[in-house]
Parts: C-alpha cells; sequence; structure tokens
C-alpha cells in the first residue's frame, strides 16, 4: 500500500509540551477574561492540586473563572446542555478542558452550544436527517490534559453519547481546535496503572487505525509511526511504574502525535464497533473497549495484500526489529496488553453479554459506517460480529 502523496494539513494550536509547562500558562494570551474550567465529575484534578494549579494560572493572568464539574466518564447529552447553560449564566467567553480526553470533548461541545441555538444533536451528522449550521463560532477552547490517550487537546473533534437513544458520535469542526494546549506528562503521573493502559491504548489505536486506513497520506504515516513507536515502546513501561517521568513524556508525546493523526488522518470501523459497545455501557472506558476487540479486529486485515509492509512496520515499531510478517504485529500487541496488565480484560466485567453482539454491529453501522469505508477490506456484519465473539470472555 503506497501513501497517498497529497494532503491537507491544519492543527493550529499552540501547544505547551514537557514537564511544568502547566506553569507557564499564564504567560500565553489567553482567549478571553473570563473562563467556565470544565472537568470530569471525579475528584482527581481537585485531589491532585491540578485545579488549583490552573486557578494560580488564571489568576496571575488576571482571568476570572467558574467551575463545571459535571462530566460524566462518555459525557452525555445533558453534560453538554447543563455546561453550556453554565457557561452563559457566568458569562463566560472562553472554555478550559480540564481532565481527559471526557473533559476535553464535552468543553469543546460546551462552546458549541453555548453560543449556538438548539442541542447538541442538532449538529451531530447522521441524526435526525441534515444537521444544523454551526451559525456561530464557538467559544474559544484551552485544552489541558491530565491523560495521555485522546489527543483531544489537539484535534478538533469531540464525541459524546445520547443516553436517550445508546447513540455514540463524534463531531469534527475545524472552529474547535483549541487554541492552546497544555500537555505536561507531571500531571499524568497520578493516574492509576489500569488506566493509564486504557488511556495508552486509546491513543496507540488511533494511530494503527490511521496508519491501515485508504485515506492514509504520507503526512498522517509520519505523525502515526513516530506514535506508534513512542507508545509501543514505552506504554508497559509507563504502566509498570507511574513515576517513570521518561516513559511517561514518551506516551505523551505520542498521545499528542495521534490526535494529530486523528485531525489530518483518519480512523477505521475499529472505532464504530467500540463506540456502539460503550454507547449501551457507559461504564466502559473506550480505551478498554478498543482493547477488547483489538487482537480479533486487525486479524480481520492481516491478510490483505495492500497491507502487509504496513503491519510489519508497525510490529517493528513496537520493538519487533526482527519482524517479517503481519501476524508479528498482532504477537506484539498481544505481549503489550499482558505487559500492562489487561490479560484479565474481560467483556463481562463490564456487564456485556454475548446476545448483544448484533446489536452492537447494527450501531456500528447505523452511527459509524462512514468508517467502515476506510477500511482496506470491506468487514461485512457477520465479520464483526465475529470479532466481538472472537473477544468474548
Amino acid at each position: 500500500m503506497e501513501s497517498q502523496k497529497t494532503f491537507q494539513f491544519l492543527v493550529p494550536t499552540k501547544i505547551l509540551f514537557g514537564n511544568g509547562q502547566l506553569r507557564n500558562l499564564h504567560q500565553c494570551k489567553l482567549p478571553g477574561s473570563k473562563a467556565l474550567i470544565v472537568t470530569t465529575a471525579g475528584k482527581s484534578v481537585r485531589n491532585n492540586g491540578y485545579l488549583d494549579m490552573v486557578y494560580e494560572e488564571l489568576e496571575q493572568a488576571g482571568v476570572e473563572y467558574a467551575l463545571f464539574d459535571q462530566v460524566e466518564s462518555n459525557p452525555v447529552t445533558l453534560n453538554i446542555k447543563d455546561g453550556a447553560l453554565a457557561a452563559n449564566s457566568y458569562q463566560c467567553d472562553f472554555i478550559i478542558g480540564l481532565g481527559g480526553g471526557s473533559a476535553i470533548d464535552a468543553a469543546k461541545a460546551i462552546a458549541l452550544c453555548a453560543v449556538n441555538r438548539g442541542g447538541i444533536w442538532d449538529y451531530m451528522s447522521g441524526v435526525n436527517g441534515v444537521p444544523r449550521t454551526v451559525e456561530v463560532d464557538p467559544l474559544p477552547v484551552v485544552a489541558i490534559t491530565t491523560t495521555a490517550g485522546t489527543g483531544s487537546e489537539v484535534d478538533s473533534a469531540f464525541v459524546v453519547t445520547n443516553e436517550q437513544t445508546n447513540v455514540k458520535l463524534g463531531m469534527y469542526l475545524p472552529r474547535l481546535f483549541p487554541e492552546i494546549a497544555v500537555v505536561d506528562p507531571e500531571l499524568m503521573c497520578s493516574v492509576p496503572p489500569r488506566f493509564t493502559a486504557f488511556q495508552g491504548f486509546d491513543a496507540l489505536f488511533h494511530s494503527t487505525e490511521g496508519y491501515i486506513s485508504k485515506k492514509a497520506h504520507i503526512m498522517s504515516d509520519m505523525v502515526a509511526e513516530k506514535a506508534i513507536e513512542a507508545i509501543g515502546k514505552n506504554l508497559a513501561a509507563a504502566v509498570q511504574n507511574g513515576s517513570n517521568i521518561k516513559a511517561r513524556e514518551q506516551v505523551a508525546f505520542g498521545s499528542m502525535l495521534s490526535g494529530m493523526q486523528l485531525a489530518i488522518g483518519s480512523l477505521t470501523s475499529a472505532h464504530a464497533l467500540e463506540h456502539a459497545m460503550s454507547a449501551y455501557h457507559q461504564n466502559l472506558p473506550h480505551g478498554a473497549g478498543l482493547v477488547l476487540i483489538s487482537v480479533a479486529y486487525y486479524q480481520q486485515f492481516t491478510d490483505v495484500p495492500e497491507l502487509r509492509e504496513r503491519f510489519i512496520r508497525m510490529a517493528q515499531l513496537m520493538g519487533d526489529k526482527e519482524a517479517s510478517n503481519p501476524g508479528n504485529f498482532i504477537k506484539i500487541l498481544e505481549r503489550l496488553i499482558y505487559e500492562c496488565g489487561l490479560g484479565d480484560l474481560t467483556m463481562t466485567e463490564y456487564g456485556i453479554l454475548a446476545d448483544e453482539f448484533e446489536l452492537f454491529t447494527e450501531n456500528a453501522f447505523e452511527t459509524g459506517e462512514s468508517k467502515f469505508h476506510n477500511d482496506y477490506k470491506w468487514l461485512e456484519k457477520s465479520d464483526c460480529i465475529q470479532v466481538f465473539q472472537e473477544s468474548f470472555k
């Protein structure tokens, strides 16, 4: 498979990357005078002192702020509605997403809904016919990531779940690129091992999917290859010793690059299949769902002649220097899953039942069919059900 030689590149976000970079936020030209800080309902950003650090930076910059800390681990419609109301109530003129991908995704959606009519689902493609046009530019967004997983800090997308209809969809809007992104690995050292693994695999798969997509091009290949290498060679070390700052730096760098891959490249049907799972099981972390189906999913494509060298290259990037066939990628992926302590991960611990696989498949095609068109081989519904069946334990 030869990369396309034409591409479009748009990643306008100013990035502050590296240890201690959050302490430099006050020196940036912030995009407003009053911020709504959006975080999840958990206590980690507060207990670890990150929220106080943001308060201090904003105070040094002379910026007022208010807090909205009600976002769920997979953002839902109500979170966006309430966040937009809070932004307007406090008269905020920009939004700060503080936390992982859920907080940053919610911040983007809130930024859109705070200044546009209707609800978030009015603007989502594939729902209720033709989506409403975004007439007013969203409020500016600043993204401060405390995890290495989604890369949402450098892309223009967000994902939200409709808790009433079990639909989980993403939206891409160039006007939602964060104006500033803070990627400070020191903020990630407190993430527990299992969630470090979930988030790291999410980032890894953003790039492995992009790398085997029909839409891959020379620029997306460049960022994807470096991301696969940085994450593949360092994730286990970050999981096994959370204070290993060098490993954290590499995984954070790879995650950020994977966010760029999302911005300039594409995803494949793996994400459609996982979104269907977590749409029905809100407690399933996105990265965990991707890990659960990963081995069976990638095996569907290892026999595609055009992808042979791509799978070999990914195996080499992840540390198998002697890789010579696509099966080597499957083996090193399985090894990384076990080294990250996820060998015992099961669908049943999240309440997933075997009789839901047809439901997941139908949902994936209804809400994420475009991602199937990025696959180098068309997956039939029976193939998708087989992926779920082979992944079930």
